[in-house]
């Protein structure tokens, strides 16, 4: 499986990092790419995107949710992925560090797809990440 990874860091403790990434339904506040989340109940959550043009809709579930510390995701139904978010303590704030992992049914269409996938992904982590920075910073 192909693996994305991106890291930052914000200035915000990773208490309040990690509260505002744990609203997973919230997601959809923080890129024009997710259109909507919708919480399905038991830790499952319908996810509606738009990416390069293309709308999808999948369904993940929380797989692991460590407080301050560590979100981690895998999907149930859609592309076949699985993710998380970890977040350390830096001085003067969080290191927030994203991996995603996906598998699609051909290997010559996960290479074509990796190469566009990959600065997207980075992309929507930058959004996302400087959202939740900003609605933390306005909150203050």
């Amino acid at each position: 499986m192909p693996v994305i990874e991106h890291e930052v860091e914000i200035d915000a403790a990773p208490e309040a990092v990690f509260a505002l990434i744990s609203r997973v339904e919230d997601f959809a506040l923080y890129t024009d790419s997710v259109e909507e989340v919708i919480p399905l109940g038991e830790d499952r959550y319908r996810w509606q995107v738009r990416a390069l043009g293309m709308a999808m809709s999948f369904e993940v579930e929380v797989t692991e949710c460590v407080p301050h510390e560590h979100l981690a995701w895998r999907s149930v139904t859609g592309v076949r992925n699985q993710g998380s978010y970890r977040l350390s303590a830096v001085e003067g704030g969080t290191r927030i560090t994203l991996s995603l992992e996906y598998s699609l049914k051909s290997r010559l269409m996960e290479k074509a797809v990796n190469k566009a996938a990959t600065p997207l992904v980075r992309k929507l982590s930058e959004e996302i990440v400087g959202r939740v920075e900003a609605r933390l910073k306005s909150e203050v």
